[in-house]
Formats: C-alpha cells, sequence, structure tokens
C-alpha cells in the first residue's frame, strides 16, 4: 500500500475494482446462459485474474491467498449480479460499464504496487495495464468472445496506459492520493467515451498484393 494513500481508501479501491470485474464477469456468464457454478467461475477468473499474473510476474505472494477476503467479496458481487438479474434487465452497455469502471481501478492499483516494489516507470505503467485488463481478456477467452484489448481499433488498454502515466506525471505536482484518482478517472473517461462515442484507434493493415 503506498505510504501516502489512507489505508482505508486503498482497501476500498481495491474492493472496489474486485467487485466491479466479478460483476463483469456475471454478466458476460449470463449472456452465454452459463449455469451458476459457471458465472461464479468466469467472476473468479475476471477478477482474480489480472492481479494474480501481476503478483506472480513481480514474485509477490498473490493477493487473494494472502486475503480470502476478496473471494468472499467477488462470490457475493456475482450472486447479488444473478439477483438482479432475475428481476431487472441490465442496460445492453452494463457489461462495458462494469468493466471500464474495474479498468480504471485496477490499473491504478497495479501500478502502486509495482511502484511500491521500486520497479522502473515503464514497468510500472506494464504492471498497471496488465493488472486492470488481463482478467477481461481471461474472461472473453473462456466465454468465446474476441478479448477487447485484440478487437479492431478498440481503445482500452490505451485508456489505462494513458491513466497511469498521467498517474505518475501528477506526482510531480500532487499528492499521490490524488494523482491516483486522477489517474483513474482519466482510465474511465477515455474507455467510457470510446464506448459511447465508438473512439478508436489508427488500425494498421498492409494491402494483399492483389490489391496493389
Amino acid at each position: 500500500m503506498p505510504a501516502d494513500m489512507p489505508p482505508w481508501l486503498w482497501a476500498t479501491l481495491d474492493y472496489a475494482g474486485v467487485a466491479v470485474f466479478a460483476i463483469s464477469g456475471a454478466l458476460a456468464a449470463g449472456r452465454k446462459s452459463l449455469d451458476l457454478l459457471g458465472v461464479v467461475v468466469i467472476a473468479m477468473v475476471t477478477a482474480i485474474g489480472g492481479g494474480t499474473i501481476r503478483d506472480v510476474l513481480l514474485a509477490r505472494s498473490v493477493f487473494w491467498l494472502v486475503q480470502p477476503a476478496y473471494l468472499y467479496v467477488i462470490l457475493g458481487a456475482a450472486l447479488a449480479t444473478v439477483v438482479y438479474t432475475r428481476r431487472f434487465s441490465p442496460p445492453d452497455r452494463a457489461l462495458a460499464i462494469m468493466d471500464a469502471l474495474g479498468l480504471a481501478l485496477f490499473g491504478i492499483l497495479g501500478a502502486q504496487i509495482a511502484e511500491g516494489l521500486e520497479h522502473k516507470g515503464v514497468v510500472v505503467v506494464l504492471m498497471g495495464t496488465l493488472t486492470g485488463v488481463a482478467g477481461g481478456a481471461l474472461r472473453d477467452v473462456l466465454t468465446g468472445e474476441i478479448p477487447l484489448i485484440l478487437r479492431k481499433g478498440q481503445i482500452y488498454a490505451t485508456a489505462v496506459i494513458a491513466g497511469v502515466v498521467s498517474y505518475l506525471l501528477l506526482q510531480n505536482v500532487a499528492d499521490r492520493a490524488s494523482a491516483a484518482l486522477v489517474g483513474m478517472a482519466l482510465i474511465a473517461a477515455i474507455r467510457l467515451g470510446a464506448i459511447a462515442w465508438n473512439w478508436s484507434l489508427p488500425v494498421f493493415g498492409i494491402p494483399h498484393s492483389e490489391d496493389r
């Protein structure tokens, strides 16, 4: 945990990130009409996948093994999603919105963990991006979808990169907690903007010889 971030704020953001990614996993499982076990499995993979890969690469204790409370949060969020969707139809973009919020929370929190281990800036950006996108990528693969990070022109990982870089730069003029909140807001804003207005990156393509 960053030294200048209040413990309650760190814990709140961390559990919130786990919860929203679990909700996105449960929604994805519901769209594929999986049974209750399938919903829980996809929610778990989505919520802990990125952080698990990050912790293994950084040679640190895997976060949910140290604090199993994360698993209870995931289970609760997944079951609450099932109950909610039995009575109400979620908005068409609910999955994308939950994913965007998880991306923002996990992107910055993952960057802070790497930063706390005194890694260089490029590693901090990479670990933040990995923490944010890996769980969603695993979710998409397991539910038979093309991962968002690989979809043509889709602004996804770029949002995390922009947010983490902003977070690092803002520390020169603001405290770390404020920089983290701004970084999260930027990631969410870019990703939600891409969803709402179809923002995309330029597509690189090489024409086939017969097209020349």
